[in-house]
């Protein structure tokens, strides 16, 4: 029949009474129970076999199948009846030529006592029964031709008549309904499974997750719901980039593709990011405006069916890309606006929780600048008014060793204000560099890693506009200075006690002072000589002193540009 598989029926799908036809009555109860039975299927393939062995046996059918129109073709086959390995034997399903795309071209019931004599058949391969008369009706969902019934072979060697024709009419009919309600229950239980995706996503967003994560769930989300076999999101590297690159892939072949780039133009994201609007392509292979990811890869040369859409996200514009192997259905209608839909969602979700981030972190810098605010206005006037005290109590002081601890005590309150002020000031500071990355923040940073190798926790004091005044470049040399020192004194000082201190005026000037050992006469080598270098490549010098309580003091400088 067109030479091609066809349809076959199963022992147990035959009717209990053989003959030349079931009595009318019996007919009409089967024909009322059938449309019952398809009445209560929700799931489309169950619906669309029930639909074929209804068929089967309300026609008093040997074979029968159902044929699924898309595009002028048959896009699925679903016979009734014969072994898998006799539907083997005989090949590949047919495609919708000769007696079978003779009810596609003019859907309209077709009966044939013989359909070999048709001017349209092909005849049978290899491995095919024989088949002599046919039935054939249009199955129309609303007023869409969903696809074709076909029967042949009449039991008992009649032929099909006028009854077996309006029974299996009446029954496409009530085909037609079943199929659409199955149709409408598959597209709410999708429509289900993408909201609860995106209250996952929003729900994750909502408990704090960084946005790479998210990108990772949307990802993994899309590719589950949507039945592809690969997802990737493609993220611009800075907005300006003519480029996409895959920032998040999952699925088969995803570590393959991940950190891959493609063309802005050229390319399904790119189309995606440029028009604002969904791009879907059938094959990937075949398609012009495709440009697979990881060209030449044997993963990505196995994809077909392929849909990006648009994700416009803080860093730039960006897609998500999904893929099915090659074979498997496109991306219909209904999954491209539920996907577009689903993208949107999500990009709102990521909006939301970036702006919810920043009125936390403007609440923190709020939180700094009262902090800042009560030392400066309470405890270091405290701290000014009993240093004040013990100046002026000096003088009625009568022993001299008293006098001199008063005087140690003021200096150190002295200290103690000055460390406040830069504590003030690092509180009021939220850094200019990348990734708020700051010299005050990177030097605290340094210090205090420092502490487990020291046993002890250094003093730091900072003073001036070390943050603007500093280049970040030579920044990134002041942290080195500093951390090569305190590794130093970490080693070779056995020191008890060690100050830093940043000072940012004409110059920038870093002085680590320690109590321990000293440095002797040896001559500066290694991170010495490292120090020396730095200061000398930006016109400034290092000293190494030895204080007069013993220990060694680091004196590096540079001078600031103008």
């Amino acid at each position: 029949m067109g030479g091609s598989t066809v349809m076959s029926a199963s022992p147990q799908h035959a009717p209990a009474a053989q003959g030349p036809h079931l009595r009318e009555p019996d007919r009409m109860h089967s024909l009322l129970d059938a449309v019952m039975s398809l009445g209560r299927g929700l799931e489309l393939p169950q619906v669309l076999r029930g639909i074929v062995e209804a068929a089967v046996t309300l026609a008093d059918a040997e074979y029968g199948a159902l044929g699924v129109v898309d595009d002028g073709q048959l896009s699925r086959f679903l016979p009734v009846g014969m072994s898998d390995e006799l539907i083997a034997q005989i090949g590949r399903t047919p495609c919708g030529r000769g007696i079978l795309g003779e009810l596609i071209r003019h859907p309209v019931p077709l009966r044939l006592d013989d359909l070999t004599t048709h001017p349209r058949s092909y005849g049978f391969p290899a491995h095919h029964p024989p088949m002599r008369t046919f039935l054939g009706v249009p199955v129309r969902v609303r007023d869409e031709v969903f696809g074709n019934l076909y029967l042949t072979e009449k039991r008992g060697g009649g032929s099909f008549d006028a009854d077996d024709e309006a029974v299996l009419t009446t029954l496409s009919i009530a085909a037609g309904v079943a199929i659409d309600n199955a149709r409408m229950y598959h597209e709410s239980r999708r429509r289900e499974r993408w909201l609860e995706a995106l209250g996952e996503i929003t729900r994750s967003l909502l408990s704090g997750t960084g946005a790479d994560e998210v990108l990772q769930l949307i990802a993994e989300r899309a590719l589950e719901v949507a039945g592809a076999d690969c997802a990737a999101v493609l993220l611009p590297e800075d907005p300006s980039a003519d480029d996409l690159t895959v920032a998040v892939a999952r699925g088969a072949g995803a570590s393959r593709i991940a950190g891959l780039r493609v063309p802005a133009g050229g390319s399904l994201p790119g189309m995606a990011v440029r028009s604002g609007r969904p791009v879907v392509t059938a094959d990937l292979r075949t398609d012009p405006r495709a440009h697979p990811l990881g060209s030449g890869t044997e993963t990505e040369e196995e994809y077909g069916p392929a849909i990006a859409v648009p994700l416009q996200i803080d860093t730039g514009c960006g897609a998500l890309r999904l893929s099915r192997l090659a074979g498997r259905p496109a991306f219909d209608d209904t999954e491209v606006r539920l996907l577009s839909g689903f993208a949107d969602q999500a990009v709102i979700a990521l909006e939301l929780a970036r702006r919810r981030a920043e009125s936390e972190d403007l609440a923190v810098l709020h939180d700094r600048d009262r902090i800042a605010r009560d030392l400066h206005d309470l405890a270091i006037q405290r701290l000014f008014a009993t240093g004040i005290t013990l100046q002026s109590a000096t003088r009625l002081i009568e022993r001299p060793e008293a006098a001199e601890r008063v005087g140690r005590a003021v200096n150190d309150l002295d200290t103690t204000i000055k460390i406040i002020r830069s504590t003030i000031f690092g509180l009021r500071t939220t850094g200019d560099g990348k990734e708020g990355r700051s010299l005050r923040r990177d030097l605290t940073d340094a210090v205090q890693q420092a502490a487990p190798s020291l046993g002890f926790a250094p003093a730091l004091r900072i003073d001036g506009p070390v943050d603007s005044a500093v280049p970040d470049e030579l920044a990134q040399h002041v942290v080195a200075v500093a951390a090569e020192a305190l590794s130093n004194a970490a080693r070779h000082a056995r020191a008890r006690r060690l100050d830093v201190e940043l000072t940012a005026r004409d110059e920038v000037t870093l002085t680590v002072t320690d109590d321990g050992v000293g440095v002797g006469t040896a001559p500066h080598t290694g991170g010495l000589a490292n120090m020396r270098a730095r200061a000398e490549m930006h016109g400034g010098g290092l000293a190494v002193e030895s204080p007069a309580g013993g220990g060694t003091r680091i004196v590096w400088g540079v001078p600031l540009p103008a």
